[in-house]
């Protein structure tokens, strides 16, 4: 079964870089056929799918996120991350990583627990 485990800085101040990381175990993000997805839910709002990578490597991003995000990943950590660039306290919410059979939050799949990131001078 896969597993899924976020690691994010809790913290971030206005205009900064939000980094988050995915560590995958029990499966690869470079052979299993999932979209290895990123996922965020507000505070009071329902989940927002943000992007994904695909096993090959190829990327798919939200249209609303695209011009201040970007999604990497490390084959050999079996990792993959999350970047936001210039956030703003609207950015405030917990993120997921998963690992979907489609490029939405309805499709079956794993999820890790998520970890809160606020944004806050």
């Amino acid at each position: 079964q896969v597993q899924l485990q976020e690691s994010g800085p809790g913290l971030v101040k206005p205009s900064q870089t939000l980094s988050v990381t995915c560590t995958v175990s029990g499966g690869s993000i470079t052979t299993d056929y999932y979209y290895w997805s990123w996922i965020r839910q507000p505070p009071g709002r329902g989940p927002q799918w943000m992007g994904a990578i695909a096993s090959d490597g190829s990327i798919w991003y939200s249209p609303s996120l695209k011009s201040h995000t970007s999604i990497s990943r490390d084959t050999s950590k079996n990792q993959f991350s999350l970047q936001l660039r210039s956030v703003t306290p609207e950015d405030t919410a917990v993120y997921y990583c998963a690992a979907l059979k489609g490029l939405s939050t309805a499709d079956e799949g794993y999820w890790g627990q998520g970890t809160q990131v606020t944004v806050s001078s």
